[in-house]
Order: C-alpha cells, then sequence, then structure tokens
C-alpha cells in the first residue's frame, strides 16, 4: 500500500519532505500514544490513511504479543488478556 502523506517541515530528523509507509506510521503512532506525545501522534496520523493507520497498528499489536508471548513462554492469548487486564480464559 503506498503511504498518502509525509512528514511537515520542521518534523523530527532529516526526513522532512519523504514518504512515509503505513508501518512506520503505525509505529511512531503507537510509541507517541505509550509517551503521550499528541504532537507526534498528530504527525504519524498525517502519514497515511486513517485506514491504513488502523491495519498498521493492529499489525503491530499482533507482532509484539507474538513477541511477548514468546519471551514469557505463554500463549498469545493470555498475554494479550493480561496486558488489558483481563482474567485468565
Amino acid at each position: 500500500m503506498a503511504p498518502s502523506g509525509s512528514r511537515p517541515p520542521g518534523g523530527r530528523g532529516d526526513t522532512r519532505g519523504r514518504q512515509h509507509n503505513l508501518f512506520e506510521a503505525a509505529a511512531t503512532y503507537v510509541a507517541a500514544c505509550a509517551e503521550d506525545d499528541q504532537g507526534r501522534i498528530d504527525e504519524a496520523a498525517g502519514w497515511v490513511s486513517p485506514e491504513a493507520l488502523s491495519f498498521g497498528v493492529s499489525e503491530l499489536a499482533c507482532r509484539a504479543v507474538i513477541a511477548l508471548a514468546r519471551e514469557r513462554d505463554e500463549s498469545p492469548q493470555t498475554v494479550a488478556r493480561s496486558l488489558m487486564g483481563l482474567p485468565a480464559a
């Protein structure tokens, strides 16, 4: 899927004018949410369509749960429920 936006002038780093893919947008968006950085949240949300961002965030969540499950030697379901504060199924 082709990206639909670019970082506006004055953004962080030397990537001004460069196109961003949906996975880069999702990674930046989620990291910014975790850091409560509204400016970066808004910036990353503008790099791709809302649908593409949603897909990227979902893919990132799946990969994170799988990585944590392997690290903890638990099932992805157990890890996901634990991260959401839900009781074991």
